[in-house]
């Protein structure tokens, strides 16, 4: 009976958080805006269902983001800062003009050497991740426990892999370790599927996308608050640009060491914000989601990566202490895998861009910096055949779209049964095409 309360708690939860409309979300922490440069805001469920009686957590598999990071293209610094630096020298900023000049340019001054690293912040994300992992499931990380660490080959996620392992390492020193970063696990752990690729983003969707975002994005705010002649700005500067640049600049303080010194979102109003935000969702819908004008496909980017987390969770069930399966990568995976797997209806399937968010499919939701998948099992013993699962995204509670009778938990054999059948269903139509 408490385990149906609770279970019921955690669904009133979920459609309360739903329910409340972005646009409300968004005035009330800006932060989320960003997207993916959201800073990780860590879990927002505290309490996990209880599993059913006589089911105990033994193994875990996990595929997460790395953590806050800096920009990866200089030019997100330097073309913004190019500009107010020109503009100052022809004395066309605003007093606030000058002072955002300042601020851009203390944000390159620490970004300087660092594009793309992960950040101090970026290290702390992934210590408190390990450290509630470790606290929630306990029986998991029993002394002898081997937690097995993968990473892409890129530094921000090789370091992020290192600050969980240190955590757990912290915790335990009796458990064992092995953690790699090669080129050899590329193929899954971050597949570039181009065939696929090419199909996603043509001059038809540029021109989607185009007229979707020209509804919304209102540069006149920002062109005001910062220069003292509009029409010097309009004759001499890339608006749309500048605009953009601004914007990405103003999101991504969250991860820097700048978060508690300044801000740029008071170049921007809340409607701006807000639709900043908006063209944003629409675009990682469009690359990563099921959107049926290019196909609907996209999501099966990653049926490598679920595949190989299938096949490796199979080996580890007849282990008598399987431990932990960790891989460390990008929003790139997360987001289209995500989708692949339906959690919280991410699956969705439609070419309305206007209804997106009504709809559930919510970017910042799923792919912040240091976002992940859990994917816990739960057995009573190793004789146990009935194997069941709960999928955590960013450590919160979720659904997928198999049938159950004790939500949040799956039966692992419908489970892996689902799955690989929706995987060689697109494998085979592939071989059939001509």
């Amino acid at each position: 009976m408490r385990r149906n309360v609770l279970s019921l708690v955690a669904v009133a939860f979920a459609t309360t958080l739903y329910a409340q409309s972005v646009q409300e979300e968004i005035k009330g922490d800006i932060r989320l805006s960003a997207s993916n440069h959201l800073a990780y805001p860590g879990p927002s469920q505290g309490q996990l269902t209880p599993a059913p009686q006589g089911k105990k957590p033994f193994y875990i598999s996990h595929y997460g983001r790395h953590g806050s990071r800096y920009l990866i293209n200089p030019r997100d610094y330097d073309y913004p800062l190019g500009v107010l630096r020109d503009a100052n020298e022809e004395g066309m900023l605003t007093d606030l003009g000058r002072e955002v000049l300042e601020r851009v340019g203390s944000m390159k001054e620490e970004a300087t050497g660092r594009m793309g690293e992960l950040s101090p912040l970026g290290a702390v994300q992934h210590r408190e991740i390990a450290r509630r992992m470790y606290n929630r499931f306990p029986e998991v990380f029993g002394d002898g426990c081997l937690v097995d660490a993968k990473s892409t080959v890129v530094i921000r996620c090789i370091l992020s892999m290192e600050n969980e392992l240190l955590e757990f390492m912290r915790l335990n020193p009796q458990l064992r370790f092995l953690h790699d970063a090669s080129e050899h696990d590329m193929n899954y752990m971050n597949f570039e599927d181009f065939e696929l690729f090419e199909q996603r983003w043509d001059s038809k969707a540029d021109s989607v996308y185009g007229a979707y975002c020209e509804r919304f994005v209102n540069p006149d705010y920002l062109i005001c608050k910062v220069f003292t002649d509009t029409a010097y700005a309009h004759r001499n500067i890339d608006i749309s640009k500048f605009y953009e640049r601004m914007f990405k600049l103003a999101s991504t303080i969250q991860n820097t060491e700048a978060r508690t010194e300044i801000t740029l979102y008071d170049l921007f109003t809340d409607k701006d914000v807000y639709n900043n935000w908006k063209c944003s969702n629409v675009w990682w819908y469009m690359r990563y989601g099921a959107y049926t004008p290019n196909g609907g496909k996209q999501p099966f980017s990653q049926r490598r990566l679920l595949r190989k987390i299938i096949e490796e969770a199979d080996s580890c069930l007849k282990k008598e202490a399987p431990g932990v399966t960790l891989r460390f990568g990008h929003e790139t995976m997360v987001l289209p895998l995500t989708c692949l797997l339906g959690i919280n209806g991410a699956d969705l399937e439609t070419a309305d861009l206007s209804r997106l968010e009504q709809k559930g499919w919510v970017n910042y939701r799923i792919f912040p910096m240091g976002a992940n998948i859990q994917i816990i099992f739960y057995r009573s013993d190793l004789q146990d055949d009935d194997v069941l699962v709960k999928v955590l995204l960013n450590e919160n509670e979720t659904s997928l779209p198999i049938k159950t009778d004790n939500a949040p938990y799956y039966h692992w054999k419908d489970f892996r049964e689902y799955y690989l059948n929706k995987i060689d269903e697109y494998e085979e139509g592939l071989q059939l095409e001509p």
